[in-house]
């Protein structure tokens, strides 16, 4: 049996290894993803769109993390995605905060920034967040962009755009 065990005592280190491993990221994902806030309020926020969002996504106050997504559903009356956000309880949000979907920069990922109002009743567990920006489609707005480019507004004939065959073209 002493043997046996100096034989596979590498093997058996690695195994130790990788599930201290699978141990850590099941941690790591169960807090990424709003499980590790117990401390939280929930807060509901109807969005007309909700591109790049996803749970776990940050919720932020001042470029500031302050949450996460804990889920996303789609509202069956309103047809809007319908978040629920996890807030540290710390964080007292006014009762007219706004919501909006932003993104990082022109290649970063999405995340939800709320705007404090001024109300002086903070954001309870289970409260609406109303006031709500939706996410842009950055791919839409370059394509509109280069698409337009150069465009003033004026439609020409086809024939002055350089558009006529080599047929159509008088003969001189």
């Amino acid at each position: 049996m002493r043997g046996l065990l100096r034989d596979y005592v590498l093997e058996a280190v690695v195994g130790l290894l990788v599930v201290l491993l699978a141990v850590w990221f099941i941690l790591f994902a169960w807090g990424r993803t709003g499980g590790g806030m117990p401390d939280a309020i929930e807060v509901k926020a109807l969005f007309p769109a909700a591109g790049g969002v996803s749970v776990g996504t940050d919720v932020r106050v001042a470029g500031l993390k302050v949450g996460t997504v804990a889920a996303q559903r789609l509202d069956p009356q309103s047809y809007q995605a319908e978040l629920t956000l996890a807030l540290d309880r710390n964080v007292r949000l006014p009762s007219d905060s706004s919501a909006a979907i932003t993104a990082e920069g022109l290649l970063g990922g999405s995340y939800i920034a709320l705007l404090p109002g001024g109300s002086e009743t903070p954001l309870k567990h289970g409260d609406v967040i109303l006031d709500t920006q939706g996410s842009v489609d950055m791919m839409g707005l370059i394509g509109s962009v280069i698409n337009r480019s150069g465009d003033d507004g004026k439609s020409a004939a086809p024939e002055q755009q350089g558009l006529g065959t080599m047929e159509e073209a008088p003969a001189q």
